[in-house]
């Protein structure tokens, strides 16, 4: 009996029984059609947050306190961000901005809400492209900052929640008790990495550290929470880097780089660190999903089992016709074989309509990776000779005397 001779009787086999085969597959579509969901749902959260990273541009650096070196104290304040601009100490970095922010309560016309409130230079929203994303009023600018004015540039959800869809320009609201005139709103985002914009109540930064957040450096300066730089261009971010860090160095009185009271991240540093934990996250959603996979391949090898020994006497009359133990193990194996490949044709199927059907609904366009269809059908298939071949051992083994003596 050839391999052709084979899987035709393998066929005819399984089409005998159509609901135990179906049933057989169950375990494997199942696994199969999550571990396709579940990669190409990751694999779009991933790309998602790699274009939210480079949507405002591929040359900015973060600069943040290094709390282990800095006795629990905010180690940036303006001063900082005055010496990081000058041109002659720091000539690759273009442009400089700083921020802070806290959670409060948002109080107008009766309503309120928890938002994210943070304090920022006028140029935060050119370094951050937002410029363009004012839907209502203006920004803030250097005279708001210059007489730490009361006024707020506001995000699309606070507009809503407190004023209902009527124009929020020339309005007023409350944070923490002090009222704070809208000048500005900003269009609806499809949100960000770190705080959402739609959330978020912009202010003058001397205004936050006068009034909101009051947090001092070791000097009792007014900290800042965050400075961000841009570099002249991408190609000289490994420059601006360095003269970041000497220029701070020299402004913290700081000798040796293991006493760095600050760190900086640029975008490219982001992009390795949540891709690194986006695919560690991928991964063991898709190791989990992979069990079923083995309860599938369990599965199949116990149908596999009964369905030798409710064949035990054909075995026994194949053998003594003539088939050989490679023959009845061939054929076994390749039923099993087909019940893997068949789930996974279809689980490969399902798992591509799930998250087709998924991503819009959390906002992810889901990308089905030709890695990540070898691997789950390449992984089925692989069960199927795993679980498969104990059951074709077994059948290949019985005596045709004992076979046909089977009831």
């Amino acid at each position: 009996m050839n391999f052709t001779e084979s899987f035709l009787t393998a066929l005819d086999s399984l089409n005998a029984n159509k609901l135990r085969s179906l049933l057989t597959m169950l375990g494997i579509i199942i696994g199969v059609a999550a571990v396709i969901a579940l990669l190409a749902l990751g694999n779009g959260f991933q790309q998602s947050i790699e274009g939210e990273i480079n949507s405002i541009g591929t040359n900015l650096l973060f600069v943040s306190t290094d709390f282990d070196n800095s006795d629990g104290y905010q180690s940036l304040s303006i001063d900082d961000v005055d010496a990081l601009s000058d041109p002659l100490r720091a000539p690759a970095v273009a442009e400089v901005t700083a921020s802070v922010s806290g959670g409060f309560n948002i109080v107008a016309r009766g309503r309120e809400t928890q938002a994210s409130v943070q304090g920022v230079l006028p140029n935060y929203f050119t370094i951050n492209n937002l410029t363009d994303d004012i839907a209502a009023g203006n920004l803030l600018t250097s005279a708001d900052e210059a007489e730490r004015a009361r006024v707020a540039v506001i995000g699309s959800e606070i507009a809503e929640e407190l004023f209902d869809g009527d124009y929020p320009i020339g309005q007023t609201l409350k944070i923490a008790g002090g009222s704070y005139m809208i000048i500005g709103m900003m269009v609806e985002s499809e949100g960000g990495i770190g705080t959402n914009p739609n959330s978020t109540v912009y202010v003058p930064l001397s205004t936050a550290q006068a009034r909101l957040v009051t947090s001092r450096t070791r000097q009792n300066r007014p900290a800042v929470g965050s400075i961000t730089a841009q570099a002249v261009s991408a190609e000289l971010n490994d420059a601006a880097i360095e003269q970041l860090t000497e220029v701070l160095r020299e402004e913290h009185n700081i000798i040796f780089a293991g006493e760095d009271d600050f760190t900086i991240l640029s975008q490219a540093d982001l992009l390795e660190t949540f891709g690194t934990i986006l695919a560690s996250v991928t991964l063991f959603l898709g190791a989990i999903a992979g069990i079923s996979l083995l309860v599938g391949g369990i599965g199949i090898m116990n149908i596999m089992l009964v369905s030798v020994t409710e064949r035990t006497r054909e075995i026994g009359i194949r053998k003594a016709l003539g088939a050989l133990r490679r023959n009845i193990l061939m054929q076994f194996l390749i039923e099993s074989l087909i019940l893997c490949l068949i789930g996974g044709l279809i689980g490969m199927g399902l798992g591509y309509i799930i998250s087709a059907a998924v991503g819009p609904a959390i906002d992810v366009v889901a990308e089905v990776t030709m890695s990540s269809v070898v691997l789950a059908v390449g992984f089925s298939v692989g069960v199927g000779v795993i679980f498969g071949l104990y059951p074709a051992w077994r059948a290949a083994r019985l005596r045709p005397i004992d076979a046909l003596r089977y009831e």
